[in-house]
């Protein structure tokens, strides 16, 4: 009876088999209906992104203002604080990249887990940067213990969610297209948080300091306003706003995380560590020795540099160098609109013509727009038209990148076959780059102004102020940009490499399937044979 059951048992793992090898057609099609990704998926993927771009935008626009306004901090400590935070926030990400690559994986994943536990305390310590304690000493202290932590806990939730891209599908079209839906969200985020930010503290009415000598002939013993002791103004209103915006961003903020997180499946089976953990060294090593890597990062470490100088010093040039103080934040909104809007059509154009193509396209349209602005005496209609039109080339900097780095990643793959999970190494290193990149230039524009005499919350600044904040927002960006295009002249990545590296990496997947399976198979014949 047992030898009659073994046979029976042969007899339908050989039809198996005959059904599995005739069966390859049917097996793909299916594999590649597994791949795909829902509309849902994609935008509760892509919802995930705009926590980042909201907070980041609002600190990237508004900080430096409002630490040298409102907080009226000393321009020397607040280049510390912008420095520092982005310095440590850029050392971080890559610890904390490593930390994520040698997670186990959970019920929920490997990348989930970080993203749920760092939401709730990232939204306190947001919260905190936009209060102005009540303290004559150890302002300088606050600020900067608050917006490191903050950068900290924001790198546990952006480097696994950036990771994620990896791990929601293995097919580059699904990854792509996932990754336009979040490039659209995130730069609507960009809209979201300046809007929010922009809106409710214009409405404010921060008041400003006429900084023009008083007589000589007045009372000498009365307080004057100067470059150096500037009279006492009332801020009360335009604190509570900061702080009603914040409160605003951060209740967004928990929304996004809980849609990532019960929206998106994170695919085990695209996770498996086929190698051994390596040290933190080491991955440091394979990072940044894979060329296409170092090329990608550094061309989009000088043109991000540049566009980061022109959002940390935008609202500055328009209040002051242009003279719209009460316009500068519907300006802002307009060039994030813009970009938003142009999302979809950088999405078809870099399927149409090739990623390589759209940046030079979409990164060098940036810089007549960048002169003009400087050049054109100042109109106010005519700075809407001009930053609508740079916010599209904002756009293209916003997607390119994120998009760009999972065909890196995949190359990678190729050329190292069995070593894998290394994915969060390599999209934390691009963060690190660019974030201390940022720090860098956000100190010395705000050391720079220092040394040019800014006056805080002036309602005019010094001929050499205005022609600080020309340099930081048109002479530096393009200078910048051109340096940046110049070095993806030399990526090798094209899409004929692309298309190669896909079906390479396909190829290796379907090798590892049927390994499995006549693994199986074999054991069964074992079993045969004995039988």
């Amino acid at each position: 009876m047992a030898r009659g059951e073994g046979v029976e048992h042969c007899n339908a793992s050989l039809l198996n088999k005959s059904i599995n090898q005739n069966g390859n057609k049917l097996a793909g099609k299916q594999q590649e209906e597994r791949c795909r990704l829902s509309i849902c998926n994609k935008l509760c993927y892509a919802v995930g992104g705009a926590p980042y771009q909201i907070t980041g935008c609002a600190l990237g626009f508004f900080l430096q203002i409002y630490l040298l306004d409102v907080a009226q901090l000393d321009p020397f400590y607040a280049s510390i604080i912008l420095f520092v935070g982005r310095a440590w926030d850029a050392i971080t990400d890559p610890t904390v990249g490593f930390l994520v690559s040698r997670t186990p994986w959970t019920r929920f994943g490997r990348m989930m887990p970080w993203i749920l536990m760092s939401t709730p305390l990232a939204i306190i310590s947001y919260f905190l940067i936009w209060c102005v304690p009540d303290l004559d000493q150890g302002k300088v202290v606050w600020y900067l213990v608050w917006y490191c932590l903050f950068q900290t806990l924001q790198t546990c939730f952006h480097v696994p969610y950036s990771s994620l891209t990896m791990f929601i599908s293995p097919d580059q079209k699904e990854r792509d297209s996932a990754t336009a839906y979040r490039m659209f969200v995130e730069v609507l985020g960009t809209v979201i948080g300046t809007g929010i930010q922009g809106q409710i503290v214009g409405m404010a009415n921060t008041p400003c300091i006429n900084s023009t000598l008083a007589p000589l002939d007045a009372d000498p013993n009365a307080t004057h306003p100067s470059n150096h002791s500037p009279l006492p103004i009332d801020l009360t209103h335009t604190r509570k706003a900061y702080m009603i915006s914040s409160g605003v961003i951060c209740a967004i903020y928990v929304l996004c995380a809980v849609v990532l997180f019960f929206g998106v499946r994170e695919r085990k089976d695209l996770g498996r560590t086929k190698s051994e953990p390596i040290s933190f060294w080491q991955g440091i090593r394979l990072v940044m020795g894979h060329g296409p890597y170092n090329k990608l990062v550094m061309g989009f470490l000088f043109t991000s540099l540049a566009f980061m100088l022109l959002e940390g010093n935008f609202a500055l040039f328009c209040c002051y160098t242009l003279g719209f103080r009460n316009d500068f934040q519907n300006i802002l909104l307009v060039i994030m609109l813009a970009a938003s809007l142009t999302i979809p059509f950088w999405q078809w154009f870099l399927m149409r013509f090739g990623k390589k193509t759209a940046v030079f396209c979409g990164i060098s349209f940036a810089m007549p727009f960048l002169a003009m602005v400087v050049l054109v005496k100042s109109n106010l209609v005519m700075t809407y038209i001009v930053s609508f039109i740079a916010g599209v080339s904002v756009g293209a900097a916003f997607l390119l990148p994120w998009s760009m780095l999972p065909d890196v990643v995949d190359d990678f793959k190729v050329m190292n076959p069995n070593l894998q999970g290394h994915e969060a190494i390599f999209y934390s290193f691009y963060v690190f780059f660019t974030k201390f990149s940022s720090g860098v230039s956000l100190g010395i524009s705000t050391l720079s102004l220092d040394f040019a005499g800014y006056i805080p919350n002036g309602c005019t600044q010094p001929e050499a102020v205005n022609l600080t904040l020309k340099i930081l927002v048109s002479a530096a960006p393009i200078a910048l940009i051109i340096i940046g295009l110049v070095i993806f002249v030399f990526y090798p990545i094209n899409e004929e490499t692309r298309q190669r590296n896909r079906k390479m990496l396909q190829h290796q997947r379907e090798n590892e399937t049927d390994s499995e399976s006549e693994s199986t198979e074999s054991g069964a014949s074992d079993v045969c044979g004995q039988l």
